[in-house]
């Protein structure tokens, strides 16, 4: 009884009507005058504090005043986070495309073949500022070729032989000679212009001695036939053979390209040599 005679005298006090009153200090007169309740109170200073508290957040987030709060960046920190982030992601990218590029040049030492044949225009440093110490470096793989794998040895003359007169070459591409062989400026060899992504073709049977990439001449295929012929195929965009591989008079072994530091646009550069001797290949294959 006593609990529930609390309970009705606590509401009875929040009921209690009180009034607020403003008149006039000299005339006593009243200016304006209010009925409240103390649950009327205490409703209105509980909007107010909303009120004033949403107030603050919007003027915190929407307003330069958020600056002065102790511990917020300014817009000077912010923008160098933004900034030092963009650079952080462009160094991983730098750092991914260095590491694919030491990659491949570490195949390129170990003698296998990357997968990517545009790996050279994906590198980060820019081809005109590599450093190379430029030399002949088809001379070295011509003699290499030559003497170990073909046993055969270089002559100055170039006497007509009778075991390859009558040999039936395979044109292998259909277009047109732009350059044609000429001992006197060291061109020993014939270029041919052909539609673009044309297939290149053996010129008889025989069997792939080389095929991989020089920095001169891009990829390149050495084919070994009968009666110690040699053809050679280079500046080509991709290889369809590999070392070892038998080929068949006719049978697609790369695609032209313009591949290789000596390369002047895409077109098939091709040598025929025969016991060691470069051979105008316009004498024997119908072009």
């Amino acid at each position: 009884m006593v609990k529930k005679d609390k309970k009705k005298k606590l509401i009875e006090k929040l009921k209690n009507r009180y009034r607020l009153i403003i008149y006039n200090d000299s005339t006593y007169q009243t200016v304006w005058s209010m009925q409240l309740t103390r649950i009327k109170v205490f409703a209105l200073a509980s909007f107010g504090s909303f009120l004033l508290i949403l107030l603050t957040v919007v003027i915190i987030a929407y307003t330069p005043i958020r600056e002065f709060i102790p511990g917020y960046p300014s817009a000077e920190v912010r923008q160098m986070i933004v900034h030092n982030a963009m650079l952080v992601d462009s160094l991983e990218d730098q750092l991914h495309m260095r590491d694919n590029y030491f990659q491949k040049i570490r195949l390129l030492i170990e003698g296998e073949v990357p997968h990517d044949p545009d790996f050279i225009a994906d590198t980060v440093i820019p081809s005109n500022q590599l450093q190379i110490n430029h030399y002949n470096h088809d001379s070295i793989f011509k003699q290499k070729i030559l003497e170990e794998q073909l046993n055969l040895s270089i002559q100055k003359d170039n006497p007509q032989s009778k075991n390859i007169a009558n040999l039936h070459f395979f044109t292998p591409l259909n277009g047109v000679i732009t350059n044609r062989f000429d001992k006197q400026t060291d061109h020993v060899a014939i270029d041919i212009v052909g539609m673009p992504n044309s297939r290149i073709s053996s010129v008889m049977d025989g069997t792939v001695i080389f095929a991989g990439w020089t920095v001169d001449t891009g990829y390149i295929i050495y084919l070994q036939h009968e009666n110690d012929l040699v053809s050679v195929y280079k500046h080509n965009a991709e290889l369809l053979k590999k070392v070892n591989d038998k080929v068949k008079a006719g049978e697609a072994i790369a695609i032209m390209g313009n591949t290789g530091e000596l390369t002047t646009g895409p077109h098939l550069h091709f040598e025929l040599w025969h016991q060691g001797i470069a051979l105008d290949p316009e004498k024997y294959i119908d072009f």
